[in-house]
């Protein structure tokens, strides 16, 4: 992926939550695509690597002391290696970049997950929208359809031809695949792809904003609630001009901490002693996802569906905040 990735997901853990860093040497480096490259990782002491299903992600700690997250798009049935794909993305954060100019075979690097907020779940039939690099989750979610025997078809955008990584592969599957480059017939025409709801089907989309923004603006009118699910590169647009103070409080302890109205609550829990995993600090990831008792949350994350939201369960503390003066969090 870009330096970021955000998703829609189930609450519910799976096993991809695993927080150990393991350190992983790079074992393979293939150009996969103008600007692509996939990465094979490997655990440098030769032991199995967490599981995994298609949808998840690792974080990578690269050697400048960034960490971002990559979706594997390689063989969960495959213990021995991830495999993941970077888009050199020179306006990015600096993560893919590094990756580019200084990841090499050989080279050690400390991993953390898989961890999976964009989880395939069982349908009837299966529409995969990709755009650019976002083909990496998908690629492992098409594999999952074919081993189910699930009907399934994917849309796929880039810039050329050229620049779609995995373009030999996926075509090689068959009719149930067509390639969309910009260059030669123009953006996808999502009213025609997503023109005819059909009961069943779950779509599953990946790729920049403009393309993830259409799509969910096509499925809110026409598709059933439930129907799509998205993972994002960059998080949402918010407006913080009006933020106020607020208190959490921590159900285990009946402690109260101030979230200043310039500050998250990710940071007032740490200056108090309270340690919650994160890891993009953007709403992006879901790293820091933590359980709400009462109160109401003003989300700001790109990670929950609507429906998820509504639910008011859990927030990402990392940018989420309180609409009114307190929440009490599972803490």
């Amino acid at each position: 992926m870009t330096d970021q990735l955000s998703t829609s997901h189930s609450s519910t853990a799976t096993l991809e939550e695993d927080d150990r860093e393991i350190r992983a040497t790079v074992i393979e480096r293939v150009v996969a695509a103008d600007d692509v490259i996939l990465l094979t990782l490997a655990a440098s002491d030769g032991a199995p690597l967490p599981p995994w299903r298609p949808g998840a992600h690792i974080d990578i700690h690269l050697g400048n002391g960034l960490v971002r997250q990559y979706s594997l798009c390689g063989d969960p049935d495959d213990r021995t290696t991830f495999t993941i794909g970077v888009l050199n993305a020179p306006a990015g954060r600096g993560g893919s970049s590094y990756i580019h100019q200084s990841v090499h075979v050989g080279d050690e690097v400390t991993i953390a997950g898989p961890r999976n907020h964009f989880e395939i779940e069982p349908a009837g039939r299966y529409l995969f929208i990709a755009g650019g690099i976002g083909i990496t989750p998908i690629a492992a979610m098409i594999g999952e359809a074919i081993r189910s025997g699930t009907p399934w078809a994917l849309v796929y955008g880039g810039r050329t031809e050229q620049s779609m990584a995995l373009r030999e592969e996926l075509v090689a599957l068959g009719d149930s695949v067509t390639l969309w480059p910009q260059d030669t017939s123009g953006l996808i025409d999502l009213s025609r792809v997503l023109g005819s709801p059909e009961p069943g089907t779950a779509i599953y989309a990946c790729g920049p904003e403009p393309l993830l923004g259409a799509i969910e603006t096509i499925c809110k009118a026409t598709w059933n609630a439930g129907a799509l699910h998205l993972e994002r590169f960059t998080p949402k647009a918010i407006d913080d001009s009006a933020d106020t103070a607020f208190e959490l409080e921590l159900a285990q302890s009946g402690r109260r901490i101030t979230v200043p109205a310039g500050g998250t609550a990710l940071a007032a829990l740490a200056e108090a002693g309270v340690h919650i995993l994160s890891s993009c600090g953007e709403g992006t990831c879901g790293t820091c996802e933590t359980p709400v008792l009462e109160g109401v949350v003003d989300h700001r994350d790109s990670v929950l569906t609507t429906e998820e939201q509504d639910c008011n369960d859990c927030m990402m503390v990392c940018v989420s905040r309180a609409k009114g003066p307190l929440l009490v969090l599972d803490v």
